[in-house]
């Protein structure tokens, strides 16, 4: 079982060698980027090209981890027990499974995709370390246990928002992705777009760099924002000619898809006034 990438994903050389030596070991694949780098993508992709199912955990700011191994309904069975239900007899009937434990009970190998665990509590890695590591859990209510049937392969995403605890990091085997360089951004594009023309697409991405340099931005743009961008100009028919921008040209073509802030569109006007400036 050897992940090498997909038709549809470009993969580098580490990525493909840290998603492998995480699967040998079985340990949770810890993937790190800035956003749009594909770390959710990449876990789709390792599903589909090792034929496995994907179960998808996306964490919120109110997730807690109780929720990905079950959730006690209470509430409802102290409803049913006043409207005389039989169900109440049962307590499992109560019991909603979460990701994990749909993971643990499948019958076969899953990758399970623990998406963005940094937008969760502090506390919340740490509440999954026994969990895990072990490939098992507790069920308090009904006195089972529930253990892995075949270990998943688990990957878990962060964009770095909040640093997560040293005992979970030493469970984890860890993989930044690195934002594309020029050679894989065109990589990128011609699995998305191919058959582009080279001019256009070069002109593109050598504009899309450029503007990513820039000395003060307050969010770059991202591979996704790159990709929308370079559709937006397909669409227009774009000649590679018209994205040569000036300096005193204030912002680049349908820049709407790259600078999602005003302080970004204010900082290219300012440098723009600038440029115009010196060369009266």
């Amino acid at each position: 079982m050897e992940f090498t990438g997909t038709a549809e994903y470009v993969a580098t050389d580490d990525l493909n060698v840290a998603v492998n030596a995480a699967i040998r070991l079985e340990r949770p694949l810890l993937v790190k980027g800035e956003p749009g780098t594909g770390k959710t993508e990449l876990a789709r992709q390792v599903a589909r090209a090792l034929g496995l199912r994907l179960i998808e955990w996306n964490i919120k700011s109110t997730t807690r981890a109780q929720q990905g191994l079950y959730e006690y309904d209470a509430v409802t069975r102290l409803r049913d027990s006043q409207l005389g239900d039989e169900r109440v007899r049962d307590i499992s009937n109560y019991i909603r499974p979460g990701k994990l434990w749909e993971a643990f009970a499948a019958d076969e190998k899953v990758v399970l995709l623990i998406d963005e665990i940094d937008k969760a509590d502090i506390e919340f890695p740490n509440d999954l370390l026994q969990e895990l590591d072990r490939m098992e859990f507790h069920v308090y209510e009904t006195g089972e246990t529930i253990r892995a049937r075949h270990r998943p392969i688990v990957i878990i995403t962060s964009n770095n928002e909040k640093d997560l605890p040293d005992a979970f990091l030493r469970r984890c085997f860890f993989h930044y992705i690195r934002f594309p360089d020029h050679d894989t951004m065109a990589q990128i594009v011609d699995v998305h777009f191919p058959g582009l023309k080279r001019q256009l697409v070069s002109a593109a991405l050598n504009q899309f760099f450029e503007l990513r340099e820039t000395p003060g931005l307050k969010k770059k743009p991202s591979t996704s924002e790159a990709l929308d961008w370079i559709r937006l100009l397909v669409a227009e028919d774009m000649d590679p000619a018209d994205l040569r921008r000036k300096p005193t040209d204030a912002l680049p073509r349908l820049h709407g898809a790259l600078l999602k802030n005003e302080q970004d569109v204010h900082l290219f006007e300012r440098l723009a006034f600038m440029a115009r400036r010196q060369g009266r």
